[in-house]
């Protein structure tokens, strides 16, 4: 069995030994494979060429179209991949995914179809949601030509509080080419389906702008599809509320406003910026090395190291996707994957309050952008580029998306001194740390989250994420001090919670698993072989179907991370916990994943997926300026092997050092013994390994 492990929960995946013999084909991985720019192409000619479709270019034109929003790998059935992957059946049938945006009609859609057979397609076909739900136009995700029709309609909209905003800010919106202010936007956008009001937070436009609010918040209402109908709803200026910018332009001309004057940026060393500044000793980066060359092969998507083996793909939808995982031949996971990252907020201004950001709906996945050699990932890793058709008229390629490194741990797998208690030992031994890392990140405008997989040689697999870069901050008053941090002159670190949620389709020794949880208890009892003694000690209780302690209740959008821990039966029509739509109709979006878990079915020897949510809660402060570090943001959780091996199966790894006395307890003769070549890689110490092991 293999355990999936987290720091509140002992959870055991039991399992009914039903694998066969497998099948060995021809590059197996590739049918996990992200669509290629070419088959890309392929796809939007087809759609675009079809007369039913009406599509228009994604780029341009009015809002009220029909156009291609995103294409990518629609994976094979289960049941198909396995034929092919274990019993040499026939490869699946290679399709893509859709989705269209039809606002060119009396009741505009978002429909999703699957297009095929790649390379060439010849048909479509709609894909349906569980329950035959409907995806409607206003929870469709925003496009790069709303954002530009958006920012025009916020411009006009301001021309009467340019006076106010060149005297407290010393920026402006009107004619602007320098010292212009910006806005972000803040989801969802209302209270209710179907609507789409966004509050904006003005802020100005210098590096880091997520940290200058201009003090001001607009709430437009852009749901008709014809902009020349969008309106400002409402607005809050330091800490007041204006029902039109006509009253908050009066207020101001008439100097009852209480003005929040911005001080000048600085041209040099500001403090959104990276620039050094304070003091600082450091030497010389650190560097990772591979004396012996690399370790791992890469094959494509096909991963191998040690005796891991996996195929991955990074979904523009929502990120890194595994499949057909691996652990010395054995299939432990058939798919593992992200599904969402949440970010709920608190706040006094009303963009902070709203704020529920759910970031597949920002398409994460295609927020790769690229790694810095040396920085984002080591010198040594190899980089990968991706390519995404997100919100474009073709594919655009993402140069150097994700990296493969091998990591030194700075902490051994396992080692063991054994004293003789006389001066000496009689032996020591020790196997070093190391893991392979398969990274990606997601920059979702201001905040960038760091996504690793690791494999570690006793077959343990981590999943972890980092949360860095800007946080969400609004303008600073006194009302706000209860919902975050003063954490500059006019800033406020606004508290969060962030939650980030995975797909854990496990298949120990087959497919047909069940699920357990072990309660561990101290018991008081009678001590056996002392009358009248009593033993306090641990003990565990095998306990049956469990889901974990609920968050407190939320939305129905927000059902996933009310569970640590939810075990359901796999369907192919629960591909995923969340989708693009639910960020902006959380009220009644097209997947709801408590109806994953309220169809009272049984988990018992059946094909089960584990929907694992991990977070922490973020009070910011002075030191998440400019960006929020990575120590102490990061959250996770292991599939740790749980009697499935007769020992630790890092045995077969050649790393080991053995180092055995030759007189004890004199200790002054020794047998060193390593099973891998004496390093001649630059980065390596030049002295030869020793060891004394006398105290």
């Amino acid at each position: 069995m293999w355990l999936l492990g987290l720091h509140w929960a002992l959870a055991l995946l039991v399992t009914v030994a039903t694998s066969g013999p497998s099948a060995d084909p021809p590059d197996p991985a590739s049918i996990f494979a992200d669509l290629s720019p070419e088959e890309l192409r392929a796809v939007r000619t087809f759609l675009m060429g079809r007369p039913e479709l009406g599509l228009s270019p994604s780029q341009g034109g009015p809002l009220a179209k029909n156009s291609l929003f995103l294409v990518e790998l629609l994976p094979p059935k289960k049941r198909s991949a396995l034929r092919f992957l274990e019993h040499g059946g026939a490869r699946p049938r290679r399709e893509a995914r859709a989705i269209v945006f039809f606002g060119a009609q009396a009741e505009p859609n978002v429909t999703e179809l699957a297009v095929g057979p790649l390379p060439r397609p010849s048909s479509y076909r709609v894909l349906g949601f569980k329950g035959g739900r409907a995806v409607p136009f206003s929870a469709r995700p925003m496009t790069r030509l709303e954002y530009e029709l958006l920012h025009e309609a916020l411009v006009a909209a301001m021309a009467p509080l340019e006076p106010l905003l060149l005297e407290a800010t010393g920026f402006g919106f009107q004619n602007c080419s320098e010292r212009c202010l910006t806005f972000s936007d803040i989801a969802p956008r209302g209270v209710g389906p179907g609507e789409r009001r966004t509050w904006l937070v003005i802020q100005r436009f210098v590096e880091g702008y997520f940290l200058h609010p201009a003090g001001l918040e607009v709430l437009l209402d852009h749901q008709d599809p014809d902009p020349r109908r969008w309106a400002v709803r409402q607005l809050w200026y330091n800490g007041r509320y204006f029902g039109t910018v006509r009253e908050l332009a009066e207020s101001h001309a008439r100097g009852t406003l209480p003005l929040a004057r911005l001080p000048e940026p600085p041209t040099r060393h500001l403090f959104s910026s990276y620039e050094p500044r304070g003091r600082f000793t450091s030497g010389t980066p650190t560097e990772v090395c591979e004396p012996q060359g690399r370790r791992y092969q890469l094959r494509g998507n096909r991963l191998e190291y040690g005796g891991w083996s996996l195929a991955f793909r990074l979904r523009s939808s929502a990120g890194l996707q595994l499949f057909d995982v691996r652990f010395g031949g054995e299939r432990v996971a058939y798919e593992l994957s992200v599904q969402e990252a949440i970010a709920f907020y608190g706040g006094h201004s009303p963009a902070a309050m709203q704020t529920k950001y759910m970031d597949a709906g920002w398409a994460m996945g295609a927020s790769s952008y690229e790694l810095a050699r040396g920085v984002d990932c080591p010198e040594t890793a190899t980089f990968l580029d991706a390519h995404h058709l997100l919100d474009a008229d073709g594919p655009v390629r993402f140069r150097h998306a994700l990296c493969v490194f091998e990591l030194p741990m700075g902490v051994p797998l396992r080692r063991h001194f054994d004293n003789d208690f006389q001066g000496g030992f009689h032996f020591y031994a020790g196997l070093e740390g190391r893991a392979l890392v398969l990274r990606t990140t997601s920059t979702v405008y201001n905040y960038d989250y760091i996504w690793d997989f690791l494999l570690y040689p006793n077959g343990v697999l981590e999943t972890k994420v980092h949360a860095t870069g800007y946080i969400h901050a609004t303008f600073y008053t006194p009302e706000g001090r209860r919902y975050g941090s003063r954490v500059h002159s006019h800033l406020l670190g606004n508290i969060h919670t962030h939650l980030v949620h995975y797909k854990v389709d496990l298949d120990v020794a087959g497919s047909g698993n069940s699920f357990e949880t072990m309660d561990i208890r101290f018991e008081n009892i009678s001590n056996p072989w002392s009358a009248g003694a009593r033993v306090v000690q641990p003990g565990g209780t095998r306990a049956g179907v469990g889901q974990g302690p609920p968050y407190p209740k939320l939305t129905p959008s927000l059902a996933r991370p009310r569970y640590h821990l939810a075990v359901t039966r796999r369907h192919e029509n629960e591909p995923s916990s969340s989708s693009i739509y639910t960020q902006n109709d959380p009220w009644d979006p097209p997947v709801t994943f408590e109806s994953f878990i309220r169809d009272n079915e049984t988990i018992e020897d059946q094909d089960l997926v584990a929907w694992v949510t991990v977070g922490f809660l973020h009070v910011p402060h002075a030191e998440d300026i400019p960006n929020t570090a990575t120590p102490g943001n990061a959250v996770g959780f292991f599939l740790r092997p749980f009697n499935f091996f007769n020992e630790d199966p890092s045995v077969a790894s050649r790393a080991p050092v053995i180092v055995r006395p030759l007189d004890p307890p004199t200790c002054s003769r020794l047998e060193i013994q390593r099973w891998t070549p004496p390093s001649p890689g630059a980065c390596v110490h030049p002295e030869p390994f020793t060891y004394n092991g006398t105290y």
